[in-house]
């Protein structure tokens, strides 16, 4: 069966518009005629149709969808076959697909990214609790409403697709740039080729890209296979960055354990809270990835050996003596080897052992030099800089680097210390700072161009680019509005661009000679508010729209109110009085007598 608008399915479910059409079937807007509501119906493609073995597996997928009962999931009302032909019928979500989303905004926040990841993943757990595998999860099939809460849709269909055979065709199901390892390779697909999914998602709404591509489907699929993804964006947090690629182990079992941990780490990360993240999902530390804060402090953990050691062992080399062993040192080496031989121990494993027994003089007031030296370049190094820290005053190039006059003379005259160690300390000092703070400009005469040429030259700048779209008329589609901070930023800062995106507009239909209730539906089905306005006598049948508020054919916004002037039906005519009744009867009347005579002649 090919469906068409104005089709009807198990005479109650009218077919008005056609939503999208995917690779096992089409998915189209109806109105339920008993209930009065509009639903979705998905219909089978034809080459699906009347394959018996096909048309039992779904009827028993389409029962166990039904079972979900779930905010997260679009819920499926009625099951039904028309001319060999299945068809599911379901809940209608008010939103567009995230697909649509982010070929708009490109690149979605962090936060937004993470509430996306959870609540599919809740979503996602309900499933697989009644042992339901989704095994196509991909933007399309992730419908978000304008409040932000999103729902789910397609389950069962894929599944299906899977235990059809497919070696007449060769065809592959799933969407390759989605399609988890196993998956790919042949393996029976599971809740964690869900969970693989839902991360190259995530990926995709963070970096503005998937972490695969290719010439073909079977290159992206091998991709997946075989390659590692690529770091995302350093503007991304660690954490974050953790919990995506855990989400794209290549072995299921490096994946987080279930849905429900990857939705509570989702959680945890927008609320900051690190460590039940990890807790939810372990491999998040197995990534490799570090937070560039612990990075750093643990090159400041090491930075006081480091000097220490640069600047003391030339001076404890130079100093150390010339140790001579004892005399009886041989006798002792000697019975010492004879015993380990005794013991089953060989030559080197005495000579490894017998220095920890015989400690040389020398090491107690070696080590006592290397501390106070130590603590001597320490404090070259502190005071210094705390000094630095209390009188130094800002500039207005806004760099790190601060008045060495200013830096260098006040130690001079407010510790005892020789005029020499001053300028050493302030020549050392300065060009280790200097370099550590870098500043580019950002012009305001972007504002006006392409977001895609913005964009471009702010990334050469090293800068991170939060690009969002709003609907204005004021100014072409994708011309940058605003950019914010403009001058001297600090390399590395997010830059907020605003551009344009043309506004959602709906045609109005003609509706002129309809009936009220059927103008008032189809205004409401094309997204318009439909209202009865004036209502006047005229010659048309009672109830017949003569004339719409807003012409047809014009673009408007969508939810805009159309006042419709409704006929009263003929105005009726005046009861007819009695003297005119008698005139006209009487009147024949008269002539038939007038008329009697002539016959008789």
């Amino acid at each position: 069966m090919r469906p068409v608008t104005g089709t009807t399915l198990g005479g109650r479910y009218k077919l008005t518009d056609r939503i999208a059409i995917g690779g096992m079937g089409e998915v189209w807007k109806a109105r339920d005629q008993v209930l009065g509501r509009l639903v979705a119906i998905k219909i089978l493609k034809e080459e699906y149709t009347n394959n018996e073995s096909f048309l039992t597996r779904f009827r028993v997928e389409a029962r166990h969808t039904a079972l979900l009962n779930h905010p997260g999931i679009a819920g499926v009302f009625d099951y039904g076959e028309e001319e060999g032909s299945a068809y599911l019928v379901m809940e209608l979500v008010p939103g567009p697909p995230l697909s649509t989303i982010i070929e708009r905004e490109r690149k979605l926040d962090i936060d937004r990214t993470l509430s996306l990841i959870s609540q599919t993943a809740r979503a996602l757990a309900a499933a697989h609790e009644h042992g339901l595998v989704h095994r196509d999860v991909k933007p399309g099939n992730i419908l978000v409403m304008p409040s932000g809460t999103v729902k789910i849709t397609d389950f069962g269909i894929a599944r299906l697709a899977d235990q059809v055979p497919l070696t007449a065709t060769g065809q592959v199901m799933g969407t390759a740039q989605y399609l988890a390892p196993e998956q790919a390779t042949g393996q029976n697909a599971t809740g964690s080729s869900d969970i693989y999914a839902l991360g190259v998602i995530g990926y995709e709404c963070l970096a503005g890209r998937r972490p695969f591509t290719g010439e073909s489907q079977i290159a992206i699929a091998l991709a997946q296979v075989n390659d590692a993804p690529p770091p995302l964006p350093e503007s991304v947090p660690a954490p974050v960055r953790q919990l995506i690629m855990s989400m794209l182990a290549k072995n299921p079992s490096d994946r987080p354990e279930n849905a429900t941990a990857l939705a509570q780490a989702a959680d945890a990360l927008r609320a900051g809270d690190t460590n039940t993240a990890t807790l939810a999902v372990p491999g998040m530390l197995a990534t490799g990835i570090v937070d560039a804060a612990t990075q750093a402090m643990n090159l400041d953990d090491d930075a006081t050996p480091a000097i220490g050691q640069a600047d003391s062992a030339p001076a404890m080399t130079n100093a150390m003596p010339t140790v001579v062993a004892p005399a009886n040192s041989r006798e002792e080496f000697s019975a010492s080897s004879a015993d380990a031989q005794d013991q089953g121990f060989d030559h080197e494993d005495v000579q490894e052992y017998e220095p920890e027994r015989k400690r040389s003089p020398w090491v107690i007031p070696l080590v006592a030099v290397i501390v106070v030296a130590a603590l001597i370049a320490l404090g070259f190094w502190l005071v210094p800089m705390l000094n630095r820290t209390g009188n130094e005053t800002p500039t207005q190039t806004e760099n790190t680097q601060v008045t060495e006059d200013t830096s260098s003379a006040e130690p001079t005259e407010s510790e005892s210390e020789t005029p020499s160690e001053t300028p050493t300390q302030s020549e050392s000092e300065t060009p280790s700072e200097s370099p550590t703070t870098e500043y580019v400009r950002v012009s305001n005469t972007l504002v006006g161009q392409n977001i895609d040429t913005v964009t471009a030259k702010l990334e050469s700048l090293g800068l991170t680019v939060d690009a969002t779209a709003e609907e204005t008329s004021k100014a072409s589609p994708n011309e940058v509005i605003s950019v914010n901070p403009t001058g001297s930023v600090e390399k590395g800062s997010t830059i907020k661009v605003v551009y344009a995106m043309a506004a959602q507009t709906v045609k109005v239909p003609s509706v002129v000679g309809s009936s009220f209730t059927a103008a008032q539906s189809l205004l409401q089905n094309s997204g318009l508010a439909a209202v009865k306005g004036t209502e006047v006598y005229d010659n048309s049948v009672a109830g017949t729209v003569l004339q719409q508020s807003v012409d047809a054919n014009t673009e408007v916004a969508p939810g805009t109110t159309v006042s419709l002037t409704v006929s009263k039906g003929p105005e009726p005519s005046e009861a007819p009085s009695a003297t005119p009744t008698e005139t006209p009867t009487s009147s024949p009347t008269g002539a038939s007598e007038k008329q009697a005579p002539s016959e008789d002649q």
